[in-house]
């Protein structure tokens, strides 16, 4: 039978990958922690790694990532003000120099963009960290899109937080 969206078929029909096949998905969060654990040796903060998670799941439109890895970021610092502005930060001061290069590389191996592109950028990220940093970052944004990937596939939900009120629309 057809299960395409078209067809009618129900919001249950998806499939969670993590649950069926949980050793694929376990052996995904072991690499994501060889991730970070690189990301802490090379000192890229945690603030950092979750600006990070946030623009590649805003690029991958991954809701599920969105609104963990928000979370995670101002438990570990982050401002609001830098998450709002997350998807203009080439258009603020806001970010240091190796912030920039780390969301500039981040961003391009998400994107994959054309090999010009892709040289100039890779230049840039070079020019501002470390070569534990760059391996860092990379790593990190590879982990992060197959992380994206699986939500997106699997539909994983976003639940309502029960500690924040419901937001009331605006009267005429």
């Amino acid at each position: 039978m057809d299960q395409t969206p078209e067809s009618g078929a129900s919001a249950a029909a998806h499939i969670f990958l993590d649950k069926e096949a949980p050793a694929a998905w376990r052996a995904l969060n072991g690499l994501g922690l060889k991730a970070r654990e690189a990301a802490d040796e090379a000192g890229i903060s945690r603030t950092l790694v979750e600006l990070m998670h946030v623009r590649i799941s805003q690029i991958n439109g991954c809701a599920f990532c969105l609104n963990m890895h928000v979370a995670d970021a101002l438990k570990a610092g982050e401002t609001s003000q830098r998450l709002a502005v997350l998807p203009a930060w080439r258009d603020t001061g806001l970010f240091t120099a190796r912030e920039r290069a780390a969301l500039t590389l981040a961003e391009s191996i998400t994107i994959l963009p054309d090999a010009h592109t892709r040289d100039r950028e890779d230049a840039f990220a070079r020019e501002h960290l470390s070569t534990a940093e760059y391996s860092a970052v990379s790593w990190l944004a590879i982990t992060m899109n197959a992380f994206n990937r699986v939500s997106i596939t699997s539909q994983h939900p976003v639940r309502r937080d029960q500690r924040q009120p419901t937001a009331q629309p605006a009267q005429p």
